[in-house]
């Protein structure tokens, strides 16, 4: 029998954390954060890690557990997860995933399997100084001659990080990630997940709380996170945090605040686009309208409604 898991996933800003614990107390869960940036200690206020306050005495797990210069992968995040259900449920307890790294998601839910053999730091480290020095799109080129659906699904996000890995998968492995994940999903999954997703019927919405959310960060002392964390040495990973080099222009006196401040809602409001493009392409979500459904206690009612209905618990 696959084990059930509720998952909560959109773009940030959405209100993710508070459906997840309210899903939580209601259901006698716990909580596993699939976020790629609040796994970093110290990284609080940029990547909007809950407090004590706002977890309401849920216990969350994958979350601020590694220091700043530890890298950290997808295929790490499956297992660490994997462990974590396993924990939850072992304790019978219900496992919500909640966060909006879709790639963590996707991974973990759909069964998704990181060969062991597939990392050469070496390469790795190669590819980085080649897109260094010809750019994004001559590794998209690179990695289109061996595995062009990849470079095609890559190419609207340009995520340098994973074109890389693609090409270190494939010259480690001799296979592709395309045909590693087709794969992977003929073996199945362990889970039956049940799917939330918040979005907004105008997108604006989201965008607005973007802009309100980083003014109260400034308010609660991103300045000076951010200062702290750009003095320290950060991995690969924890280097694209957004929050941080977006300020840096204004501690080095290249432009004012206010720029930088803009630059950051800007920059925000684009990822979280890409993130509603990431997870539109799931068919088995079930979709919350935060501006329809606007307190956190209308969407745990429309999302105990679907539960009911399914069936999925009792």
């Amino acid at each position: 029998m696959k084990t059930k898991l509720l998952v909560v996933a959109g773009p940030t800003a959405s209100g993710k954390t508070a459906l997840a614990v309210a899903l939580a107390k209601k259901y006698n869960g716990e909580v596993i954060s699939a976020d790629s940036m609040q796994i970093y200690k110290d990284m609080k206020i940029a990547t909007a890690k809950p407090s004590e306050e706002e977890k309401l005495g849920i216990k969350h797990h994958l979350m601020d557990f590694l220091e700043p210069d530890a890298s950290y992968s997808v295929g790490q995040y499956v297992l660490d997860a994997k462990k974590a259900i396993d924990d939850i449920t072992g304790r019978g307890k219900v496992p919500i995933v909640c966060g909006g790294t879709g790639l963590y998601i996707d991974s973990l839910v759909n069964g998704i399997d990181f060969a062991e053999n597939s990392s050469d730091i070496k390469l790795r480290n190669e590819l980085n100084e080649l897109a260094d020095e010809k750019g994004t799109n001559y590794l998209l080129t690179m990695l289109s001659e061996f595995d062009p659906d990849s470079a095609q699904r890559l190419s609207v996000e340009k995520n340098r990080k994973r074109i890389i890995r693609a090409i270190e998968f494939y010259k480690t492995t001799g296979a592709t990630i395309t045909q590693q994940n087709i794969e992977s999903r003929k073996k199945g999954s362990d889970y039956d997940a049940l799917y939330f997703g918040l979005t907004a019927k105008d997108r604006q919405y989201i965008y607005d709380r973007i802009n309100l959310r980083v003014d109260l960060m400034v308010k609660e002392g991103l300045l000076d996170e951010a200062q702290r964390v750009l003095s320290s040495d950060l991995s690969e990973t924890s280097s694209k945090a957004i929050g941080y080099k977006q300020l840096k222009p204004y501690f080095d006196g290249e432009q004012s605040l206010d720029e930088c401040i803009e630059r950051l809602k800007t920059e925000t409001r684009h990822y979280a686009k890409r993130q509603l493009t990431w997870f539109r392409r799931n068919e088995d979500i079930n979709w919350i309208n935060i501006d329809e459904y606007i307190t956190t206690q209308q969407q745990l009612d429309y999302a105990s409604g679907i539960i009911l209905k399914r069936g999925f618990y009792g």
